[in-house]
């Protein structure tokens, strides 16, 4: 989690604070504004676990090492991949050109310009 536990223990007491101060203006009874003080501020401090768990899963960001796998068989993909087509006698750059005629590709070009 994002923090530590000093944070939980932070947030409560603002908690209590203030409670104790709204209750205080609004209550009559001793007890009454020290019992609502200590449920609101126990309250905040498991709140306060779920806000550190949220920051800490929005922060998160993942190793690469995670990663290295997938990465690593991509590679070992695209290297198969680029020596079977050496293996046939094709050039993968210049696969599209090799079957079509210059003087084809010059007629199909000027009948795209001329419609």
């Amino acid at each position: 989690m994002y923090g530590s536990i000093l944070i939980n223990c932070w947030g409560s007491l603002i908690a209590f604070t203030i409670t104790f101060i709204w209750m205080y203006q609004n209550s009559i009874f001793p007890s009454r504004i020290l019992i609502v003080s200590f449920i609101v501020a126990f309250a905040a401090f498991l709140l306060f676990f779920a806000v550190r768990y949220l920051i800490a899963y929005i922060t998160y960001t993942p190793n690469d090492e995670l990663f290295e796998k997938f990465i690593e068989e991509a590679k070992l993909k695209e290297k198969d991949d680029e020596e079977e087509e050496i293996e046939e006698g094709r050039n993968p750059s210049k696969v599209e050109f090799q079957d079509d005629d210059p003087e084809e590709i010059a007629k199909i070009v000027r009948t795209m310009l001329h419609d």
